[in-house]
């Protein structure tokens, strides 16, 4: 099986042979790795000055970028990170991974259009549009879905995309930032139309939130998607349970503790991953991966532990 291949079996939850698939949302160490800065890190202010050519190269270095990254750490999947983000961008980008790389890969951008946590100059806003405006509140929501699914429309006819990862990001590490009664009125019916639409399409669509999503998991499942991202464990999420309860109607990614690998000691990496391992290959629908990315500041060689871990001992028998 390809890395592709891998990966889309275990978002159907099928069995697969070899190595549990692995991928990052974000790998943000590339200037350590490769000597180059990552995509989403550039400024292209003069973007618009630049001729085609001199753009044509910049697509095709931050192309190399996510394509070495997946080839260097063994990721089945890459989320591109268009710059700039423009759908003619997004089109090009898509057909130069695919050129260089062919099937190879899984390939997946943002593609959520809920409502997340919001940030601190607009919570109050919100939370008075909540109680003030509840019902301008949801025709927005409606109009961020459709456009998203218009957007998505458009990629299914040029090609090339498997799938979304959707990174509204919902809850703290003590609970969602929606009350559950809240969180079903305002996102959830919208979450279950886009998710929807894009399987309707023939797209994937990976649900990421961090957080503790205990109170609002049974209306993330219901939403349908195929997978969910990170299943956090600094937020008390229990990969264990969340497969006991879930595993048959969704795969699970994520749960090695991000805190542990920035701060924690080697033995608590290790144990992290084995755990996140022991407790969602079985029975299959799992893929490895931090609890949020491999952000910036974090040391590369703890994530190669974390890999050695996976290596060792990610590996189903045939």
């Amino acid at each position: 099986m390809t890395p592709r291949e891998k990966f889309i079996a275990a978002l159907e939850r099928k069995p697969i042979v070899g190595r549990v698939p692995h991928f990052e949302l974000v790998f943000f160490l590339t200037m350590e790795s490769f000597g180059r800065v990552h995509p989403s890190h550039r400024n292209y202010g003069q973007w618009n000055q630049m001729s085609e050519k001199e753009r044509n190269l910049h697509r095709n270095e931050m192309a190399d970028i996510f394509i070495m990254t997946a080839e260097s750490f063994g990721h089945s999947a890459i989320f591109i990170h268009p710059n700039p983000w423009d759908i003619e961008e997004i089109f090009k980008i898509i057909d130069i991974i695919r050129e260089k790389t062919g099937n190879k890969y899984f390939l997946m951008i943002h593609g959520d259009a809920t409502f997340g946590v919001p940030d601190g100059n607009h919570m109050v806003e919100f939370a008075y549009k909540l109680q003030d405006e509840s019902e301008k509140l949801k025709q927005e929501a409606e109009d961020m879905v459709n456009k998203a699914l218009e957007k998505a429309e458009k990629i299914k006819k040029h090609g090339g995309l498997d799938g979304f990862a959707l990174c509204s990001d919902y809850c703290y590490n003590t609970g969602p930032f929606l009350s559950p009664a809240q969180f079903s009125e305002f996102i959830t019916p919208y979450l279950a139309k886009l998710i929807k639409g894009y399987r309707d399409m023939g797209f994937y669509a990976i649900k990421h939130t961090d957080g503790n999503i205990m109170p609002i998991i049974d209306q993330l499942v219901q939403a349908n998607p195929h997978a969910l991202h990170s299943l956090d464990p600094q937020a008390g999420v229990d990969i264990a349970e969340v497969k006991k309860r879930y595993g048959d109607k969704v795969c699970l990614i994520g749960n090695v503790n991000c805190g542990f690998l920035d701060t924690g000691t080697e033995q608590q990496v290790i144990e992290s991953c084995r755990y996140a391992l022991k407790s969602g290959m079985p029975g299959y629908g799992y893929i490895y991966s931090t609890s949020n990315c491999i952000y910036t500041g974090m040391k590369l060689e703890r994530y190669q532990l974390m890999l050695s871990v996976w290596r060792l001992e990610g590996n189903y028998l045939g």
